[in-house]
């Protein structure tokens, strides 16, 4: 069956935008045609400032809105990223394939960076080459498919770089990777700054509608986002931006394309209204969910324990390959 590897990194409440994006088709399709693996990418969230105790609070509640999505642990692996060795083993491996150069065009680092320098500061070294991680994550299972967004699609380019790399230097060790993503909200934009993505990270809270957000809430946010001048309804992402951020929204909710749902409405306040009850109707299920699954933690940390064991099996084969390929010695006890 085709491999699939994904994440989700514990630095904020997870959003309408990581659901109707990523989590949705894990849980409607990944998780059926492929043996796939979804992990809450921890190591990720020390890049930055953290308070540890938030880590590992959203860590849990990553896990647990993962589950109440839809993801089976009898057709999946779910799992934490820190609970399994071979992430870092194969990441210290993989930097000394890497070169600086390409860890200094990555966009986030450039961009955070560049914001960091402004203020007088320093990002950590950490950020530098958390990529080379990621590839790690997706290179130690074989992975065939990494379902991401479109800001994403960098780093899966510079997992099958270093793949491929590796490959020719040391020795067939990794399957050479490719991004998908779905055709319709890859990338769900903020409610209040239609040009940016809708990142749980931001701090922009108006323009964001988190999983957990109460009904009442998720109404009241969409009513009240940033729209364009004019008042005719239609679906253009570079003039329009605003709008067809709500088109594309309620088209990945109903199943409909943006440019024929936008021949439907005459006015702004209803294409708001319908966007709001269809996104409430899309995630009440997913909140329904998650209050069962908080109410019984002992299930959720049995389905991370397994899911680190299945994962840990998985990935050990290739990341001990990668290791004799690039001319480490055995341990001792396994040469006998």
């Amino acid at each position: 069956m085709t491999r699939v590897f994904s994440g989700v990194k514990p630095t904020g409440h997870l959003t309408l935008g990581n659901y109707l994006g990523a989590m949705r088709q894990w849980a409607a399709v990944d998780q059926h045609r492929s043996d796939a693996l979804f992990c809450v990418v921890d190591l990720h969230a020390l890049t930055v400032d953290h308070d540890p105790a938030r880590v590992r609070r959203l860590s849990r509640q990553a896990a647990s809105l993962l589950l109440a999505a839809g993801l089976d642990p009898e057709l999946c692996t779910v799992f934490v990223q820190s609970h399994v060795d071979e992430h870092a083993r194969l990441s210290y491996v993989l930097e000394c394939v890497a070169t600086d150069g390409e860890m200094r065009r990555m966009i986030q680092y450039k961009e955070k960076a560049a914001r960091e320098r402004g203020r007088g500061g320093s990002v950590r070294l950490s950020l530098l080459t958390y990529p080379v991680l990621m590839a790690a994550d997706i290179l130690a299972y074989g992975t065939d498919e990494v379902p991401v967004g479109d800001d994403q699609t960098q780093h899966v380019e510079l997992a099958r770089d270093l793949a491929v790399r590796f490959n020719q230097r040391y020795g067939h060790t990794f399957v050479v990777p490719r991004a998908t993503s779905p055709a319709v909200a890859a990338r769900v934009m903020n409610l209040q700054e239609p040009a940016s993505k809708m990142g749980k990270s931001d701090d922009t809270g108006p323009g964001i509608v988190y999983l957990l957000d109460e009904p009442d809430v998720v109404r009241k946010k969409i009513m009240r986002a940033v729209t364009d001048s004019g008042r005719d309804v239609v679906y253009d992402r570079e003039e329009r931006a605003g709008l067809a951020n709500l088109l594309e929204i309620l088209a990945a909710c109903t199943g409909g394309d943006p440019a024929e749902l936008a021949g439907g409405y005459d006015s702004y306040g209803a294409l708001k209204k319908d966007t709001a009850e269809a996104v409430v109707e899309v995630l009440r299920p997913v909140r329904e969910r998650h209050r069962a699954l908080c109410a019984d933690p002992g299930y959720v940390e049995g389905v991370l324990r397994e899911g680190a064991e299945r994962a840990r099996a998985m990935a050990r084969p290739t990341v001990d390959a990668a290791y004799r390929g690039i001319g480490l010695l055995p341990p001792v006890n396994a040469a006998r």
